[in-house]
């Protein structure tokens, strides 16, 4: 098995309307997967089809090789919903125990789990034992995320996973979910917070009227095919870097940056050596990249990209 999760024309229908519409889409195995798209573009109605919530009317769907309706292979499934429902009097300790026993883990693993993902997760022993019904919106995202983490699933799903979390622990979070990919867990992940799924994700799929409209390895996604160089600025520079072919973008005082557009990673060893040559002394050298924001709008605005 090399991919996660596989979809081929999945379609699903609320009586007229065409929420998901012929959806293709393959999620690597071990990759963290960011899902983005507009409001409305069916990522919440597909992330249900994943995990066995609702069916397919038409299409083929796979999850970690077999049916999202097998409840053995759910087993292996960890979910934050985006909108968590824990029974107010329920303690962090009550809540993963009866996740522990839908998972059918042993009395045994449910306790050593239990403190292992709250351990995690980062949440103050003092409140494990609390009612989260006086927890904050950030503790109780914590809560689930360590049941979502709980008996070390294969695939995480997580649905708004920062949402209501402070910039500290956004950034622990990120750490988390790293940590849960290097030893093997596939991640896929739904976030309107586009900053945050640039730092999370090596992977990503953009979602519009029910479609993927684009995917692909993030690194990939965001390259323009243009460099920024940073010369030491000297008697003559802009005329000789202006020669090799680059054009002043900022100016730093001791430096000058330039850009270089248009071109592949041949044609910028080529500029180089010829500014090197002309006496340039190069301080940095960058790829000019596309922010997530840019990659959404391309894929999804009509006449975006000619605009960019």
């Amino acid at each position: 098995m090399s991919v996660a999760l596989r979809a081929r024309g999945v379609e699903k229908r609320f009586g007229s309307v065409r929420a998901v519409r012929g959806l293709d889409l393959e999620v690597p195995l071990g990759a963290c997967f960011g899902l983005i798209g507009e409001n409305g573009a069916g990522k919440t109605t597909f992330i249900k089809m994943v995990l066995g919530i609702t069916r397919p009317n038409a299409g083929e769907l796979s999850v970690l090789g077999g049916s999202p309706h097998d409840a053995t292979l759910r087993r292996n499934i960890g979910y934050l919903p985006e909108r968590l429902q824990i029974p107010e009097s329920f303690s962090p300790l009550r809540f993963l125990a009866s996740v522990g026993r839908a998972k059918q883990l042993t009395r045994p693993q449910i306790v050593d789990e239990t403190r292992r993902v709250l351990e995690l997760v980062g949440l103050d022993p003092v409140a494990w034992r609390r009612a989260t019904g006086g927890f904050s919106k950030g503790m109780r995202q914590r809560t689930g995320l360590a049941a979502a983490l709980l008996g070390r699933p294969k695939l995480l799903v997580l649905d708004e996973p920062t949402d209501g979390i402070d910039p500290l622990g956004r950034a622990q979070i990120r750490d988390l979910i790293a940590a849960a990919v290097r030893e093997g867990t596939t991640v896929f992940l739904n976030s309107h917070l586009l900053a945050e799924t640039e730092k999370i994700c090596d992977h990503v799929a953009v979602l519009s009227q029910g479609r993927v409209v684009i995917r692909g390895a993030l690194d990939v996604l965001k390259r323009k095919d243009a460099f920024r160089v940073r010369f030491k600025k000297a008697e003559g520079d802009v005329e000789r870097a202006s020669a090799a072919g680059f054009v002043v973008a900022d100016d730093l005082g001791d430096s000058r940056v330039y850009k270089l557009e248009g071109q592949s990673p041949e044609a910028l060893s080529a500029a180089l050596a010829t500014a090197l040559g002309a006496g340039l002394v190069v301080l940095e050298v960058m790829p000019e990249l596309k922010d997530l924001e840019t990659i959404l709008k391309e894929a999804i605005v009509p006449g975006a990209r000619g605009a960019a």
